[in-house]
């Protein structure tokens, strides 16, 4: 397995070890891997596919080699480095007596005038198919998953813009997207599966749209307003590249071959696939959604890129940090002398008519407006002054989880262009105890991200203080809950 540490490879390893199959890694850098729940479960090999010996050490006895990587965005001239790497990885292959490599290409019409990055793809595979080892080639346009360097740009675009200036190719140009889930099923599938020997396959979902149409279908999946469109004749990818990489979080280098790339219709022409592999691939709408799933479980992330792993469309921690959508929050962590029990039994009081320890005017402001916004407010209060249950309502906010002596959080119920959570969690550091609290913010579109830098004064007025006071009242002398503060 090469790209393990990437988006495809890293989602690919763990479902490959559920099918039964022995793993060998080949990595530059294996301390990526470190962090990965399967990394005891697979063998690794530190090298890159540039490396013969070491490429050709990490294939003894392999019956498949999955060919994951791509120079895009790490040199000026990927082209000629993947096609170097192709060749190297190609001819220790042969030399190893691997039975069958595995290729993820991009699809595109070979007769029409190929983008850059959609021709080096290709080329990637006939240089990979020309020794004795037969190469299976699958050939895909966007996936569609939290990670995904395509899907990482629509959502970025749509999400940021209601107003955008796109090429006239974002009207025109066709697509075909298929979800992660689907992609990985493929590249299982053809596995060893000789009807896929030597073969170019193409793969993609059941929706044919163009990318306009794609961001119309995420706006309504995300909960967003159509985002208005102005198509203009003149404005070049270079241009389109620098832009990009102004409002979203995405580097230059990786931005430049995807617009490049916009002016080619990317769909399937041959389903040869359906015979090889057949699946019933999942629709463009159920994608999206999958991919928009904001928690794993009930777990918060602290940043995408270290999410618990979950299903295959969610943010993993292999994602590089521009990926998985945009995180705000605010971080305090403050050591105590005080227990994780007692840090927690105080914060486990807090709301109600004892209040919140700081800036109560505030919290009672926010919970009027959100009234006058047709939501909860604050008069739920909470149901018993020292106890509470996951599930329960607590002034607006809703308890979510409770790991007694270490954790709680609360979602939020106010009326918000997002998502929004609050948290404690006490850590034993040795000589006591050290109280992690975390404001968290999922925005919702541009107004999302505006409500929360709006807010951010109220927000270094009340949670600085706060969690020293927390602390205040966990190491006094005196049991009783302290009286709250304005």
């Amino acid at each position: 397995m090469t790209g393990a540490t990437g988006y495809i490879g890293g989602r690919l390893v763990p479902e490959l070890l559920q099918a039964g199959h022995h793993v060998v890694c080949l990595a530059r850098n294996p301390a990526k891997l470190d962090r990965r729940p399967w990394r005891d479960l697979v063998t690794v090999v530190e090298g890159g596919v540039a490396d013969t010996e070491a490429t050709r050490a990490a294939m003894a006895g392999v019956d498949v080699a999955y060919y994951l990587v791509h120079s895009m965005g790490g040199h000026d001239d990927f082209a000629a480095a993947d096609a170097a790497a192709a060749e190297a990885f190609r001819n220790a292959a042969a030399e190893a007596g691997v039975g069958q490599i595995v290729y993820l290409g991009g699809l595109g019409d070979e007769g029409s005038d190929l983008s850059e990055h959609l021709k080096s793809r290709h080329d990637v595979g006939r240089i990979l198919a020309a020794s004795e080892v037969p190469v299976t080639e699958l050939r895909a346009a966007v996936i569609i998953g939290s990670g995904s360097a395509s899907f990482e740009m629509l959502r970025a675009l749509v999400e940021v813009l209601p107003v955008m200036v796109t090429p006239r190719s974002v009207n025109r140009t066709l697509c075909q997207p298929i979800g992660i889930r689907d992609m990985l099923a493929y590249l299982i599938g053809v596995a060893g599966n000789r009807s896929a020997y030597g073969r170019v396959l193409e793969v993609g979902g059941p929706d044919v749209v163009t990318y306009r149409q794609m961001m119309d279908r995420y706006a309504a999946a995300a909960g967003l307003p159509r985002r208005v469109v102005i198509p203009v004749r003149p404005l070049s990818p270079v241009l389109s590249s620098h832009w990009i990489n102004v409002v979203t979080p995405l580097p230059i280098d990786l931005v430049r071959p995807l617009v490049g790339s916009l002016i080619n219709d990317v769909v399937v022409k041959d389903r040869s696939i359906d015979a090889i592999v057949p699946r019933d691939t999942l629709s463009l709408d159920t994608n999206l959604n999958l991919a928009l799933r904001r928690v794993s479980g009930s777990e918060v992330p602290t940043r995408w890129s270290g999410a618990t792993p979950g299903r295959p469309e969610e943010p993993d921690p292999s994602d590089p940090g521009w990926s998985g959508g945009t995180l705000l929050g605010d971080y305090r962590e403050v050591p105590s002398s005080a227990s994780p029990e007692r840090l927690m039994q105080i914060v486990g009081a807090l709301g109600g008519r004892r209040g919140w320890l700081v800036g109560n005017w505030l919290w009672a402001l926010r919970g009027a407006l959100d009234k006058v916004l047709g939501g909860v407010g604050m008069r739920r209060g909470r149901r018993h002054p020292d106890e509470i249950e996951v599930g329960e309502a607590l002034d607006f906010f809703r308890v979510e989880k409770i790991e007694p002596g270490r954790l709680l959080r609360l979602r939020a119920e106010m009326k918000v262009p997002g998502e929004a959570w609050l948290e404690w969690r006490a850590e034993p550091n040795g000589s006591g105890t050290t109280l992690i609290q975390r404001a968290i913010f999922i925005p919702r579109g541009l107004s999302g991200r505006a409500y929360w830098w709006a807010t951010a004064p109220a927000h270094a007025v009340i949670f600085k203080p706060m969690v020293n006071k927390i602390i205040e009242a966990a190491e006094s002398d005196s049991p009783d809950w302290p009286v709250a503060q304005a």
